[in-house]
């Protein structure tokens, strides 16, 4: 019977089809899911899903059959989505559970379809729930030790930029830039904000990483005092952006980066009250809401709205070095200051 299942597609009802629960994919672009559905109402389905068969007890006695997707969530949705009844399924028998999650990544990277983040969540998965070593999940994938190695370092950014990213409000290229902050949350975030809504490149990303990298081991080597850092790391948390203390043999500098007049008036106003409360990084959230982007019928308005979002700020990299980079994207080892 198995060799039967596995060698012939049948025909199924897309609503005894569950959802597989070791499915990498977490997002699905809406506009070509529907592009999908859109072709499937004009030439059907015409690459077969895969699934596994299960028999449960209905209440009351007796077997209801149903059926848990392995392979081909995004054409389940978008036939659904298509009012597509019936699809056509390989049935596949005696897949364990890291079968399956094997199964559903693979399929996924072969084709394209995981970002980089949903990627990252599925090595993590083989690597926490079924105890694969790196290296063995290279070998299933295709690609190498320090790959999978380095595409698990983007999960301990934060969740905004973990999110920014999934949503491609940046590129894979910006997340070694990002990564050199990991000891400085604040200033990683700060340029993570900049990145988004000034459109940073990543070389221009990268310069500004190992300037604040290269600042902070200056005032390790000729700012020794304790005190004067976190003065430093006071003003940042109080006015909400990158301040710099240089120090000199006789008093010294404090520079405060600014977006717009407005910031400078901001600035002044803690200045002069100084007990008044204001939440970290909102000198730069109030420079996005006022003017990150203007409509054309309204230039003069915020633009932050659920109808307009922000252009992926560029990759500035030539594709020799994008494919140089491939296997070493987020490693830092070699993004010396």
């Amino acid at each position: 019977m198995s060799n039967i299942y596995s060698n012939s597609i049948f025909w199924i009802d897309t609503d005894k089809i569950k959802p597989n629960p070791y499915q990498p994919r977490r997002d699905f672009d809406e506009a070509r899911l529907q592009d999908l559905a859109d072709s499937i109402k004009q030439y059907g389905v015409l690459q077969p899903l895969t699934v596994s068969r299960m028999e449960k007890e209905k209440e009351g006695g007796g077997l209801i059959t149903e059926y848990e997707l392995i392979a081909g969530e995004r054409r389940l949705r978008a036939a659904i989505l298509a009012h597509v009844s019936q699809v056509p399924v390989i049935i596949r028998t005696g897949d364990t559970a890291i079968m399956k999650l094997e199964l559903a990544i693979i399929e996924n990277l072969q084709r394209e379809d995981l970002n980089v983040v949903d990627r990252a969540r599925a090595f993590f998965r083989l690597v926490k729930e079924f105890k694969f070593t790196h290296n063995e999940v290279a070998k299933k994938v295709g690609k190498s030790r320090e790959y999978v190695t380095n595409s698990l370092r983007i999960l301990t950014l934060p969740e905004e930029i973990i999110t920014g990213l999934s949503e491609g409000k940046i590129s894979d290229g910006h997340t070694r830039p990002l990564l050199m902050l990991a000891d400085h949350p604040q200033e990683q975030l700060v340029l993570f904000k900049e990145i988004v809504y000034k459109k940073i490149t990543v070389r221009e990303a990268e310069r500004l990483a190992r300037k604040i990298a290269y600042d902070r081991v200056r005032k390790k080597e000729f700012m020794p005092d304790p005190e004067i850092i976190e003065l430093e790391e006071e003003f940042q948390e109080k006015l909400g952006t990158r301040v710099h203390i240089d120090r000199k043999e006789l008093g010294g500098q404090i520079k405060i980066d600014f977006f717009s007049t407005e910031d400078l008036r901001e600035i002044l106003d803690l200045i002069n009250k100084s007990n008044t409360e204001k939440r970290p990084n909102e000198m730069m959230e109030n420079y996005i809401a006022n003017t990150a982007l203007k409509t054309p019928e309204n230039p003069e308005s915020s633009a932050l709205n659920s109808e307009t979002t922000p252009e992926t700020p560029v990759d500035d990299r030539s594709k020799d070095e994008v494919k140089a980079d491939d296997a070493d994207l987020y490693n830092i080892s070699n993004f010396s200051v």
